[in-house]
């Protein structure tokens, strides 16, 4: 079998109210180097699939007093990338048929041998790994992401685009830096697609989880503990890109592995010693500060260093005020086409608010503003009562060294001293201007925001 479509270890979730079905299920699934969670009742199982996420459940039908059919469909809501597979001791065709229609991939009568748990578990994986095939082959941007082609008209948004390109066809680490929401990931990919690896597999690994799962999910398990099941994404990536997204979250155990990946391009399986070559080229995100981690003590420096070759810093959606127009629009146009609605344009006083807004979640949140408006916009313009409430209440938040003009700075600063303190007269002492001066501030940033909400009693 191509190592690249072999199967993976899977995260699974066994509910049954029988103990000994549960004992028993388990070790059959852990002797093939699964790992595997085991729950008696709808309960626990659901504040389990609240905890973690599952590739495979294996759902009892009759659990006590509930029945395990009116689940399903809350368990695939909850979890939708689970495939469930029903077992029972009532087996019937109209049975099994309504499982089917309700969510399950498959059905397992009881009494059964431990090679149908083995068959339909391995389908489960062989399906799995078709879907990160999938997903890497994903490559056609531009009929996926309304900013395929990143529009900007800001310098720095050019510069991080322009440095992309010319490291893509390189096989030096990439480190992309920013603010969640910017775009990281999109840059990632962009960078695969740009290179002479974009033919080859591509997948993204989120370090944000426990150092064991990380580690099979990176590296793979070994035969001798899973003899089923084949490499992690380092193996799938080979000759191709993968992703280590949120790289400063990466439990410290396994930061010497990365490590070694990224220096000398090889690994060991979990619980196996033997090294496996493999020529994967590695982009690396962050939104925490990596230097002050490493001050920390908790990111390694030599890792930093090497994730470091080069690193691209994407500007927030705040320092890319002349961006937001040209977003803005072209998310209208992509969710506008994607729900086959006729086109639609933005009010001037609803772009207003847009520009006007800090956009703390950059990209991602005015990407989530523009496709909540389409959605209840019944007209053909976009205006200022489709707007989410946060948009109009909230005054922008910015920082020091923001590209940003003086008189937004001072309102800011402004309005904030104004809502702690209890006076008008407090205020105005603290801002060492005198009250009438600061009545006269109070009434016309009123008056630019549209808002009727009175000020501190003088």
């Amino acid at each position: 079998m191509d190592s690249k479509l072999s199967p993976t270890p899977l995260r699974i979730l066994v509910i049954d109210d029988e103990a000994n079905i549960r004992m028993t299920l388990s070790m059959c699934l852990e002797a093939d180097g699964h790992r595997v969670v085991a729950h008696g009742n709808i309960h626990d199982a659901m504040e389990e699939v609240a905890r973690q996420v599952f590739d495979l459940v294996f759902l009892d039908l009759r659990l006590g007093m509930d029945n395990g059919m009116d689940f399903l469909p809350r368990l695939t809501a909850e979890s939708p990338w689970a495939k469930v597979v029903v077992i029972t001791a009532f087996a019937s065709i109209e049975t099994a048929v309504e499982a089917m229609r309700r969510g399950a991939i498959d059905y397992l009568p009881k009494p059964f041998e431990p090679a149908q748990v083995q068959l339909v578990t391995q389908k489960v994986a062989e399906r799995r790994q078709l879907e990160l095939k999938v997903e890497a082959l994903k490559n056609a941007l531009g009929s996926l992401d309304a900013e395929a082609d990143f529009p900007t008209d800001t310098p720095a948004m050019q510069a991080a685009i322009d440095l992309g390109r010319q490291v893509a066809t390189t096989r030096a680490a990439v480190l992309i830096s920013g603010e969640p929401g910017t775009g990281k990931g999109r840059l990632a990919r962009a960078i695969h697609a740009w290179s002479n690896r974009a033919e080859g597999p591509f997948a993204v690994v989120n370090c944000q989880q426990s150092v064991d799962a990380l580690e099979a999910e990176l590296f793979g398990i070994s035969p001798e503990h899973a003899p089923a099941q084949a490499g992690g994404r380092a193996a799938f990536c080979d000759g191709g890109t993968l992703v280590l997204d949120e790289i400063g979250r990466t439990p410290q155990r396994l930061q010497s592995k990365l490590l070694r990946l990224i220096d000398e391009h090889e690994y060991e399986r979990v619980d196996e010693s033997t090294p496996r070559a493999v020529d994967v080229r590695i982009v690396a995100t962050t939104s925490a500060d990596l230097g002050r981690a490493v001050e920390g003590g908790t990111f390694r420096q030599d890792l930093m260093l090497a994730l470091n070759v080069v690193e691209i810093q994407i500007p927030t959606l705040r320092n890319r005020p002349d961006d937001i127009p040209l977003l803005a629009e072209r998310y209208l146009a992509f969710f506008g086409r994607e729900r086959q609605r006729p086109a639609a344009e933005i009010s001037t006083d609803a772009m207003h608010v847009l520009q006007k807004h800090s956009w703390p979640g950059n990209t991602r949140e005015l990407r989530n503003v523009i496709e909540r408006a389409v959605l209840l916009c019944d007209g053909d313009t976009i205006g200022v009562r489709h707007l989410p409430p946060n948009l109009l209440n909230s005054a922008p938040s910015f920082t020091i060294g923001d590209l940003v003009s003086l008189d937004e700075i001072e309102k800011m600063h402004i309005l904030k001293v104004v809502e702690s303190t209890r006076s008008l007269r407090r205020a105005a002492a603290v801002l060492e201007i005198d009250s009438g001066t600061l009545c006269r501030r109070m009434k016309r940033y009123e008056g630019e925001d549209g808002l009727q909400a009175e000020p501190p009693a003088a």
